[in-house]
């Protein structure tokens, strides 16, 4: 009996989603406030972020995320112990960082959940005992990553396409950590932790007029710090394409990332046209970069595409581990895949699956509370229409293969790309040097070096 030819289901009508739109109102000290009523479940959520620019930490890096592990770790007002016990008891959840503060809880504990993110964000108790705790985790972590071929790439693909002194490229070494005191880390908070350009989005079972004068009375009081903000100049792609290789001689596999920087604002008309090629390039499992170097090659277990958007310079990253001995011709084919997404308008199967992929997960994402808020704070701090997300479908549906076309030649600067390769030199390098490609060399840490020896 003859198989049947398997066919991908043709996509249906497109759903129509209704996304509640927030009651906002701002206090006096720039604390921005929205609120979704959401009756459903008796549960609600609360999630403050600081919509600081990036900064850089020089030679204090780490400053800021010991300052995110800290927060949290006891307040002025309630103990650490008695912090925990109450929230246990609620079966309520609360996490913090240095710009954000989330919680959830039953509607019934929604104001006391509330109090507790309020003296754990703004009224944090820092001591020496908790910065040196935090400290030796992270200095157990990099030691723990010293070999790790994927960790150092991670820390190289932004040190090499951003720079090592921008917010983006900078990375924690044990010599900053060591730097760091808890005079910083107070600086740290009192400059960053700031009302001015915070937001506060609360969905789920509770009345605005009920609501309002809680928080009111709990934020207040915050106040604003005027602390200077840096500039700091858009990293610029390299001229011509280059391979930027890290020697790391325990590899058993090549770490290949393909990486640009760029500007893409989520209110430009480019940003759907972009995350589609994207995706189409290697977002999902029948990518052409996943379809090439893991189906038909059977050289990684799975390569993929990375696309950034917001307010800030953001890059592009393909990426695959491969085998040694295939580096050299993976990157001929990440090349390849990329002048045909460059060069080729994709099927209208590829279009159509991608729009599919992209409309189903907003579909699925676009009733849930931590939605509804994230969509009203995007609205807000990416400055985009008020009817982007009504429109989100509306808008893929529209994105054409041209469209595609002109994104990936815009945005995918393969001849101005960096190839940064984590791997085995003594194995790889003289493959690798056949291509063509000019070569330039790091150690670890970023560093340009000469070209590695091997007896």
């Amino acid at each position: 009996m003859q198989a049947q030819e398997r066919k991908q289901p043709i996509a249906g009508k497109p759903p129509v989603v209704n996304i509640k739109k927030p009651q906002s109102f701002t206090l006096a000290n720039g604390l921005t406030v929205m609120i979704v009523e959401n009756h459903k479940l008796p549960k609600v959520t609360f999630n403050l972020t600081i919509d600081n620019p990036p900064f850089a930490e020089g030679n204090k890096k780490g400053m800021d995320e010991l300052c995110s592990n800290l927060i949290g770790n006891g307040s002025k007002k309630i103990s650490k112990e008695d912090f925990n016990e109450e929230i246990d008891f609620m079966g309520a959840t609360i996490d913090f960082s240095s710009s954000s503060a989330h919680a959830s809880s039953l509607s019934k504990f929604s104001k006391r959940t509330l109090e507790l993110l309020a003296y754990g964000a703004l009224d944090p108790d820092f001591t020496q005992e908790e910065l040196d705790k935090e400290k030796a985790k992270l200095i157990e972590g990099l030691r723990s990553q010293e070999k790790s071929v994927s960790a150092i790439a991670g820390r190289m693909v932004n040190a090499l396409s951003f720079g090592k002194n921008h917010p983006s490229g900078e990375f924690i070494t044990e010599e900053s950590l060591a730097n760091i005191t808890l005079e910083d880390i107070i600086k740290n908070y009192s400059n960053n932790f700031v009302p001015q350009n915070a937001y506060l989005a609360i969905v789920g079972d509770i009345k605005y007029e009920e609501i309002k004068p809680v928080v009111e009375q709990l934020f207040g009081s915050w106040k604003k710090t005027n602390s200077p903000k840096t500039i700091y100049p858009d990293p610029v792609n390299v001229p011509t394409t280059q391979i930027n290789f890290i020697d790391v001689p325990n590899a058993v596999q090549s770490e290949i990332s393909v990486v640009n920087t760029y500007n893409l604002r989520m209110n430009h008309k480019d940003f759907f046209p972009a995350v589609i090629a994207s995706y189409i390039l290697g977002g999902g499992f029948n990518s052409y970069l996943n379809m090439n170097l893991r189906e038909a090659h059977g050289w990684t277990y799975g390569a993929s595409t990375n696309i950034g958007a917001g307010k800030y310079v953001t890059n592009i990253r393909s990426a695959s581990a491969v085998k040694n001995n295939v580096t050299d011709s993976a990157v001929v084919e990440f090349i390849k895949e990329i002048k045909k997404i460059r060069t080729e308008k994709v099927t209208t199967e590829q279009l159509n699956n991608a729009k599919a992929g992209y409309i189903g997960r907003f579909v699925m994402k676009a009733e849930k509370p931590e939605s509804v808020a994230r969509y009203a704070l995007n609205t807000k701090t990416e400055d985009l229409p008020d009817d982007f997300y009504e429109n989100y479908i509306k808008t893929i549906n529209a994105v054409t293969k041209e469209d595609v076309l002109a994104a990936a030649n815009k945005y995918f600067l393969l001849d101005n790309s960096r190839i940064i390769i984590v791997g085995k030199g003594k194995e790889v390098i003289p493959g690798l040097e056949k291509l063509n490609i000019p070569i330039f060399y790091f150690d670890k840490y970023g560093n340009p070096v000469e070209k590695p020896k091997f007896q």
